[in-house]
C-alpha cells in the first residue's frame, strides 16, 4: 500500500478551513494545487505523477465557477486501480462562517451572486438584503452548489468548534505518515445539551433526557458525568443499563457497515438537557464498549460540560 498513489481533493464551504487543510497536507509532503478548474484535475495529476510525485492535494471550491459542474465526472476520471482518491469536505455552521468573514473583512466569493439575487427580490417588492444577511445568502447559495461534492465526501469535518491547530491535527491523523492503508473510520462521541442546540455535524443522535437527572440531587448538581458519584447514579439506573445495551447492539452492527461503505468519519451525539451529567456519563461508557467490540478508534468530546453557569446551578435551573 505504501507504493500506492494518493490524491486528496480538499473542498467545502468558504471560511471552513480549506487553506489550513491544504497547508497541513503540504507539511505532510503533498504537492498541493489550489483553485484548480475541474477540467484540469486529471491532467494535473498525470503531470505530477509523471514527475514522480505520489501524494497530491487539490483544492476545489466555488471559485472555479462554472467548472464546478464538472466535478463529479472529473473525480470519476481520477480513480485508477493503484490510486486512492479521498474527498475531504469541510463545513461549519452559518453563524461560525459569518463570524469568520466578519473577522477577516473579506467578501464571500458568492457575494456578488447573492447581491444580485437580493436586488431582484427588492425590485419585486421584497426586503433588500444587505450586510451580514447578504453573506448568509452567499453561504446558502454555496451550500447548494457544493451539495454534489458533499455527497461524495470520504471525510466530512465540521469545523464550527475546531481551532486551526485542531483541524491540522485531525488532517494529519487521517492522512499522515505511518499509515499502512487509508485510515479506518474515526468515530466521535459528542455529549451535548439540547438547550445549546444539537451538533451540526452529527450523523446519529441519541436523546437521553428520559433518564433521571442528577441535577435535581443537591450533592450531585455541582459535579459532572466524569465524576464517580454521577456516573454511578446514571449508570446504575436500569433504564440506562438497557439503553446502553440496545445502543451498543445497534452501533456495533452499523459502524462496521458504515466503514465498509466508505465512510471515514462518524459523529454520534448523545444529548441531555444541559450536557453536564447524563450525556457525559453515557458517552464515556458507550465509547468504552464500542471500542472493545468494534476495534475502531473512538474519541469522546464533551461539548457543553463547562458551559453551565455555576450561579444558575445553585438556583436549581435545569441542566
Amino acid at each position: 500500500m505504501t507504493d500506492r498513489r494518493l490524491v486528496v481533493v480538499v473542498t467545502g464551504l468558504s471560511g471552513a478551513g480549506k487553506s489550513t487543510a491544504l497547508n497541513a497536507l503540504e507539511d505532510l509532503g503533498f504537492f498541493c494545487v489550489d483553485n484548480l478548474p475541474t477540467s484540469l484535475l486529471k491532467q494535473t495529476v498525470r503531470e505530477c505523477e509523471g514527475g514522480g510525485i505520489r501524494k497530491i492535494g487539490l483544492g476545489v471550491d466555488v471559485r472555479v465557477g462554472s467548472f464546478l459542474n464538472g466535478a463529479g465526472p472529473a473525480l470519476d476520471a481520477l480513480v485508477e486501480s493503484d490510486r486512492d482518491v479521498v474527498v475531504l469536505f469541510l463545513d461549519a455552521s452559518d453563524e461560525a462562517l459569518l463570524r469568520r468573514f466578519s473577522e477577516t473583512r473579506r467578501p464571500h466569493p458568492l457575494a456578488a451572486a447573492a447581491t444580485a439575487a437580493a436586488s431582484q427580490r427588492s425590485a419585486e417588492g421584497g426586503t433588500p438584503v444587505l450586510g451580514a444577511v447578504a453573506v448568509l445568502d452567499g453561504v446558502r447559495l454555496e451550500r447548494e452548489r457544493l451539495a454534489p461534492l458533499r455527497a461524495r465526501a470520504t471525510i466530512a469535518l465540521d469545523t464550527t468548534s475546531i481551532s486551526v491547530h485542531e483541524l491540522r491535527r485531525i488532517v494529519i491523523e487521517h492522512l499522515g505518515p505511518g499509515k499502512a492503508s487509508l485510515p479506518r473510520m474515526a468515530t466521535r462521541l459528542v455529549s451535548f445539551g439540547y438547550k445549546y442546540g444539537i451538533p451540526v455535524d452529527a450523523d446519529l443522535l441519541f436523546d437521553v433526557r428520559f433518564l433521571d437527572n442528577p441535577h435535581f440531587v443537591a450533592d450531585l448538581r455541582p459535579l459532572t458525568g466524569n465524576d464517580a458519584p454521577v456516573r454511578e447514579f446514571v449508570l446504575t439506573n436500569p433504564h440506562a443499563a438497557e439503553l446502553l445495551k440496545k445502543t451498543e447492539d445497534l452501533l456495533s452492527f452499523a459502524m462496521p457497515l458504515y466503514e465498509r461503505e466508505g465512510k471515514s468519519y462518524l459523529t454520534i451525539g448523545v444529548g441531555c438537557t444541559g450536557g453536564r451529567h447524563r450525556s457525559v456519563a453515557l458517552a464515556v461508557a458507550l465509547a468504552e464498549r464500542l471500542e472493545r467490540v468494534t476495534g475502531l478508534p473512538i474519541r469522546v468530546v464533551h461539548r457543553d460540560i463547562a458551559r453551565a453557569d455555576p450561579s444558575a446551578l445553585q438556583k436549581g435551573g435545569p441542566a
